[in-house]
């Protein structure tokens, strides 16, 4: 890894990339520390320690969240727009034909998740500050209101296009390292915390070393599933045109066990904090309700919490997958360019065949998505280490790192052919 990343400074284009995503990385910290007008953040602070489920919040948001600063929504509107606009493309025609249509059809649908992640981020903003925050108001007229739904807003609205300059201008998927960058934002902070209650003694250092191996595992456990992969063998037949052979070559198809990445993980994740979402709008025991039924940190509201996360996981996994890995068209492309499974007949019974593996693989992805979601809960229920980078979070960073790293390598090895052509 390290010695890509020299080779890639060296190219000026990667550097130039690699130097704009870190720019834009900094103003996204940066308005991470701008807090929003009016707002009594003592108040704020209390009232996400009480509430369990706001942790995923905080979490995306790199404490901007619990600070209350102008990204304090983060990027989750946007996901959770995008979950919506992909689930209605299935059920939608016209939504499925745009998508179908080439490069115009992908703008529009575009368009249409930055307009539904700008009615989420109003929609949510408004929840915050006429329910749960309500009493962080300085100033409760329309117009102090006002300013904070529009601030918070804002900050949605200007992180998501932050996001689509740095895929488009940088290195890596913009959203993703925007979430990637606000977990790993959390490290120095938690780290400091358990060295100073170690010396303290108020954690055993058993404990400690237990919960170091378990990460240390799911590391490179996530590390050997995102790069599994199952070869399928495809033979082309030989054609004679004239006095020229073409095809006979042998090569495979690449079918990854964890297809879908990280991405179950944050639509489960984003999914499981809309109760809480909705809750915001009402006054009352419906927070405490929430927190005691729906939440890590509830009981048994934690067993709940992990059942629905691990379904959810599931359903995302395959859902995803059936999205970017499209059986039928691949079967199709093998058939009309004379390519054939060994054994396997060409058209329906390919298609049959790779879709039972794949179908397979996605369950053998989905499991460990899901398991590695939740293992860290139970670590985290039954020590006192206070470390806020779980099971979720360890697999979004090393997930976005891999997924950034492919495509340094990716840009490397193009830019290489083009000299090679030159």
């Amino acid at each position: 890894m390290i010695t890509t990343l020299k080779n890639a400074w060296k190219i000026h284009d990667l550097r130039k990339r690699a130097l704009y995503t870190l720019l834009m990385l900094v103003v996204f910290r940066i308005g991470s520390s701008v807090p929003v007008p009016g707002i009594d953040i003592d108040i704020i602070k209390k009232v996400v320690d009480q509430a369990g489920l706001l942790s995923f919040y905080d979490m995306v948001a790199g404490g901007a969240f619990s600070n209350f600063t102008i990204f304090a929504l983060s990027i989750t509107p946007y996901i959770t727009a995008s979950i919506v606009i992909q689930l209605l493309t299935f059920a939608i025609p016209s939504l499925e034909e745009l998508s179908k249509s080439g490069e115009d059809g992908r703008k529009k649908i575009t368009q249409y998740t930055r307009l539904t992640t700008i009615a989420l981020a109003l929609l949510q903003s408004t929840a915050i500050s006429v329910g749960l925050f309500n009493n962080a108001l300085i100033s409760k007229d329309a117009f102090s209101v006002t300013v904070v739904v529009l601030t918070l807003t804002a900050g949605t609205t200007f992180l998501m296009w932050l996001g689509e300059q740095i895929t488009e201008k940088g290195i890596g998927n913009g959203i993703s390292l925007i979430i990637f960058v606000g977990i790993i934002s959390r490290l120095p902070g938690s780290v400091i915390n358990t060295y100073r209650l170690v010396r303290e003694k108020q954690i055993n250092i058993i404990q400690l070393i237990i919960f170091g191996a378990i990460g240390l595992a799911i590391v490179v456990s996530v590390i050997a599933i995102t790069q599994a992969t199952r070869k399928i063998p495809v033979q082309y037949a030989k054609k004679v045109v004239g006095r020229t052979v073409y095809g006979g070559q042998s090569t495979h198809i690449p079918m990854k066990v964890n297809q879908a990445g990280v991405i179950p993980v944050i639509f489960a994740s984003s999914m499981l904090v809309f109760p809480q979402t909705l809750t915001l709008f009402f006054k009352g025991n419906y927070q405490n309700f929430i927190n005691k039924w729906l939440s890590p940190s509830g009981d048994p509201g934690i067993w709940i919490y992990m059942a629905l996360e691990v379904i959810l996981i599931i359903f995302f996994a395959y859902f995803y997958t059936s999205i970017t890995f499209n059986v039928k068209e691949i079967s199709d492309n093998m058939k009309n360019s004379g390519g054939f499974i060994p054994g396997i007949r060409p058209g329906r019974s390919t298609e049959e065949y790779l879709n039972k593996i794949l179908m397979r693989l996605t369950l053998a992805g989905a499991v460990f998505l899901a398991l590695i979601a939740v293992l860290p809960m139970f670590v985290f229920r039954f020590t006192t280490i206070p470390f806020g980078l779980g099971g979720t979070g360890l697999l979004i960073v090393v997930g976005v790192a891999l997924e950034t790293m492919k495509q340094v390598e990716a840009k490397m090895v193009v830019r290489h052919y083009q000299g090679f052509l030159k």
